[in-house]
């Protein structure tokens, strides 16, 4: 059988949205309640996945190096807290290069989905901006949104566009309650951070 995923957008869901990037560890804020949702995630048998479009190594702003270097600090402080997240994918491309992996294509989903032989009708994705749910959509994957910060002004658009199927949350641990409120409860995955996937960065490939 199929594994299935969470996925989870970075900016606006795990830390807070900058307009002007988060280049570095400095500006890397993570959200209230995250730390809480990741352990309460970290009970179970979902990959625990975060999809993220990362344009400023695209536009100049930050080297793949130091993007990796940051989302290793993040991951750390994650399992540190308690929680865990087990792969991170993004997309470097700027939106002009029109790359298959930037949401809201779906292509960092369809790559996960390959990776870890993944359902991704019995997966989630947890996002604060219109391009998430298309995303989602677009995979059949089911699709929530965070309507903190960023999250307002997305669903504002996606009503003015008639876009519907989407759960709305105030943040990632109404999300997680949401979710697993929703499904039988399941046993812990056997691999955990240390078993070789947890951790992993893959950029993608576009």
């Amino acid at each position: 059988m199929s594994a299935r995923a969470i996925f989870l957008d970075r900016d606006g869901v795990i830390n807070r949205k900058r307009d002007d990037y988060v280049t570095q560890w400095s500006e890397f804020v993570f959200l209230p309640n995250v730390f809480a949702a990741l352990r309460y995630l970290c009970a179970t048998d979902y990959w625990i996945v975060v999809v993220t479009n990362q344009s400023a190594v695209g536009r100049g702003l930050m080297s793949r190096a130091s993007l990796d270097a940051l989302h290793a600090r993040m991951l750390a402080e994650i399992r540190r807290n308690g929680g865990r997240i087990d792969a991170v994918l993004y997309c470097p491309h700027r939106p002009d290069e029109q790359c298959a992996c930037r949401k809201p294509r779906p292509g960092l989903l369809y790559e996960a989905s390959r990776l870890f032989d993944l359902d991704l009708s019995a997966s989630y994705l947890i996002g604060d901006h219109e391009t998430d749910i298309y995303a989602a959509q677009a995979a059949s994957v089911r699709p929530l949104l965070v309507s903190g910060g960023h999250g307002h002004s997305a669903e504002r658009r996606l009503r003015a566009t008639g876009v519907q199927g989407y759960t709305r949350v105030p943040d990632l641990l109404n999300a997680a309650d949401t979710i697993l409120g929703r499904e039988r409860p399941t046993a812990p995955r056997s691999t955990y951070p240390g078993d070789g996937l947890c951790g992993l960065v893959h950029p993608a490939l576009g």
